[in-house]
């Protein structure tokens, strides 16, 4: 379709996407060209410290490229259908969906994907979501280039988590497809696997293997965990032995902290914590109880919403 498609039509095809606003036609592409060949020089690189004390890389766009990513996941991302086995980075869907297809299952496979994002090469990305097959070989290529970093999709980038979904729909079909044959439940949160049912754990580790390998991804072997419902079964931090909820420790927390605030005061239960902002805390605290109540809404956690969202009035 595009096969005699010259430069000034790319041009005029670049301009339709209208990627960022900007009055003269000459600055718009200059500056989308300009990005798309340095693209490192538009990015903020940085680590954070993550629980286990290992450090994440994160990269972060500048306001102009964020911008211009929005637009992409805007009008041309969100317009292709991912898998239905996904269960992040896409509108109402959540955790709780992610956990519910595998409560009170025999077994449970937790799988995770070694450095899912920064593995997610350049040519998979362009074949995926901006192929010939919808943009002229060069606007397509051009957009895949606005996408990475050095060739790989980033975590930090707004376009990242959806286009991983693109990228990763074949492989959820396929393994999808196995695992209903099997009776067996999947589900994938970002890089994190899911299998529950009654089967051989080595059978699945071994397909998934074999797949992942064709997109040049690696199964993170430190990660892969075995679960029975002899002990507590939890997927992406959701218990799900008998139904979906929040561990006891988590909501036990909760109700320690708001016990506190009843028996002493707001104010003697921040300074037992050594805490001085005490509209972060109480917002914090909110959105736990939210969190609780969003997964499994009881009685309880109703009643400590109404408590906390007083006080957050009565405070301000």
């Amino acid at each position: 379709m595009w096969k005699y498609i010259g430069v000034l039509e790319c041009n005029q095809f670049l301009l339709s996407l209208n990627l960022f606003k900007c009055q003269s036609k000459e600055k718009y592409l200059n500056t989308i060209y300009a990005i798309s060949n340095n693209i490192e020089n538009n990015y903020k690189v940085y680590k954070i410290k993550k629980r286990n004390g290992k450090y994440r890389t994160i990269y972060e766009p500048n306001s102009l490229l964020k911008e211009i990513h929005k637009q992409i996941l805007l009008n041309i991302l969100n317009n292709k259908s991912i898998s239905k086995y996904a269960k992040a980075y896409h509108k109402g869907i959540s955790l709780k969906d992610n956990a519910i297809p595998h409560v009170n299952k025999k077994i449970i496979l937790k799988l995770d994907i070694k450095n899912f994002f920064e593995s997610i090469r350049f040519i998979d990305i362009y074949n995926t979501c901006f192929s010939i097959e919808y943009f002229p070989k060069s606007v397509g290529m051009i957009l895949t280039y606005l996408c990475t970093y050095e060739d790989h999709l980033t975590e930090g980038a707004s376009v990242s988590p959806y286009i991983s979904n693109l990228v990763m729909k074949e492989f959820d079909e396929e393994i999808g497809d196995y695992c209903n044959s099997n009776n067996i439940d999947y589900t994938r949160y970002s890089d994190d696997m899911t299998f529950s049912g009654d089967f051989n754990p080595s059978d699945i580790i071994i397909k998934v293997r074999k797949m992942l390998y064709r997109l040049g991804l690696r199964l993170n072997n430190k990660k892969t965990i075995v679960l029975t419902n002899s002990k507590q079964e939890t997927v992406t931090g959701l218990v799900v032995n008998n139904k979906v909820q929040v561990n006891s420790k988590y909501r036990n927390k909760i109700r320690q902290e708001v016990y506190y605030i009843k028996k002493f005061g707001l104010k003697s239960h921040l300074e037992r914590l050594n805490i001085s902002d005490s509209d972060k805390y109480l917002n914090n605290l909110y959105g736990r109880i939210n969190y609780v109540n969003s997964i499994n809404k009881t009685l309880e956690f109703i009643s400590y919403k109404e408590f906390i969202s007083e006080l957050i009035k009565k405070n301000k």
